[in-house]
């Protein structure tokens, strides 16, 4: 027949975007709310004071659980579960960026089951049903990761410096709430990292195993619009910002349901594993520095070359074979990434920046922990689903190109 086996597109019921769209707060029926959130930039910004007043209005006793830090550890999963439990929401508000959203994601699981173990949990896709005490709602404060609108959430174990994905459509949240306006106080190197993986998200999910019609049209719209906005958004520009808000969520509902490739599943297994050198590879600046050499990689299989031409055609980089194009989308990566002050390659990484903001990843320590990180890699969920079947060693000298910043011939 020709015809494609079934796939499963899952998105939140609701989403509400635009200025204001925090206000359908007050709509809401239960007995009792939390509100979960990071280090203080939602009360800074408002938008938790807000959240709170409108979930009073709609006669709800609110709880709020602060200081869940970036990169939340399983330990603060379980504090969070804890308070769960003795307050006993019928609703879950997470507000801020990926990090507050995820950890309230995996709150959210281990409140439903209080006995499911952290192992349990990463099992992909094999969550238990929720939904049978709470309704969960995501209010993204940053234009990147999307966690809002997916079914994942990344969790990271410090014991092994390992960060975990958690993926299952039971996470999916239930709503949504696209309010451009909190990203408005976004420091530039925050918009340069979170815009970044945007990108990412959406050009990994237009060449994935598991991308489809529905997901296309989403990456590819997400992709001319970060290629707009970006820089714009970068230098200020809040008109722009706003654009760029709406388009790291069309490129999450791309990802969540295409799912992503092997940048990912190396900026996940690098992110924390020199954190005791004070490096810590923020995430997006991970996936800018990976991007181009995955690409290099991947584009050695005519099928996935041929999309990312397609891309690059969708971005008007011009160029005549689908090899060229290929250079053009690189050298457009590359030449992004100077205008945004990420490093191209893991050993500048830190250099320009204060030592005590991100640290500096030498030689040796790099070499030495490569091939536990590559093996860590290769069993990230995220690389089953790259185009290009990648080995132990393939990702091994994938890793050393990103940090020397070589080509990729193999």
């Amino acid at each position: 027949k020709g015809g494609h086996i079934m796939q499963r597109f899952t998105l939140p019921r609701d989403i509400y975007h635009g200025y204001g769209s925090m206000e359908i707060l007050k709509n809401l029926t239960g007995k009792r709310a939390i509100i979960c959130t990071g280090g203080g930039s939602s009360r800074r910004n408002g938008s938790l004071g807000k959240a709170e007043a409108y979930l009073k209005e709609a006669g709800m006793e609110v709880k709020i659980y602060e200081g869940i830090e970036s990169d939340p550890s399983v330990e603060t999963v379980l504090k969070g579960a804890k308070v769960m439990q003795e307050f006993g929401p019928d609703w879950i508000i997470a507000i801020g960026g990926g990090s507050p959203i995820d950890a309230a994601k995996a709150m959210w699981i281990k409140y439903e089951y209080p006995s499911i173990t952290f192992d349990e949990m990463r099992k992909v896709f094999g969550l238990p049903k929720l939904r049978r005490k709470a309704h969960f709602i995501a209010i993204s404060s940053t234009s990147g990761t999307a966690t809002e609108v997916t079914s994942f959430s990344i969790i990271t174990d410090y014991k092994s410096g390992i960060k975990y994905p958690i993926a299952d459509f039971e996470i999916t949240p239930d709503m949504a709430i696209i309010d451009p306006e909190l990203t408005h106080g976004m420091p530039p190197k925050l918009v340069a990292h979170t815009g970044m993986d945007a990108f990412t998200h959406a050009v990994e999910a237009y060449v994935s195993t598991a991308h489809c019609e529905f997901t296309d049209a989403l990456a590819i719209h997400a992709i001319e619009m970060i290629q707009k906005y970006l820089i714009p958004s970068y230098q200020g520009n809040m008109e722009a910002r706003d654009k760029m808000h709406d388009a790291q969520c069309l490129a999450g509902m791309a990802f969540s349901n295409a799912l992503l490739g092997i940048v990912h599943s190396m900026a996940h297994k690098t992110g924390a594993a020199f954190a005791d050198y004070g490096a810590h590879l923020i995430h997006g600046a991970a996936n800018a520095m990976y991007l181009p050499k995955v690409i290099q990689f991947n584009a050695k299989e005519e099928a996935t070359k041929k999309r990312y031409a397609i891309i690059c055609d969708y971005m008007k980089l011009g160029g005549t074979t689908d090899e060229e194009k290929v250079h053009l989308l690189i050298d457009w990566i590359h030449n992004t990434q100077k205008e945004l002050r990420i490093p191209r390659a893991i050993r500048f990484y830190g250099k320009d920046a204060l030592p005590t903001e991100q640290g500096f990843i030498p030689e040796a320590v790099f070499e030495e922990r490569l091939p536990q990180i590559a093996e860590d890699a290769l069993l990230d969920a995220c690389t089953s689903s790259n185009p290009r079947k990648p080995t132990e060693s393939e990702l091994k000298k994938l890793l050393q190109a990103c940090y020397y910043d070589r080509d990729i011939d193999f």
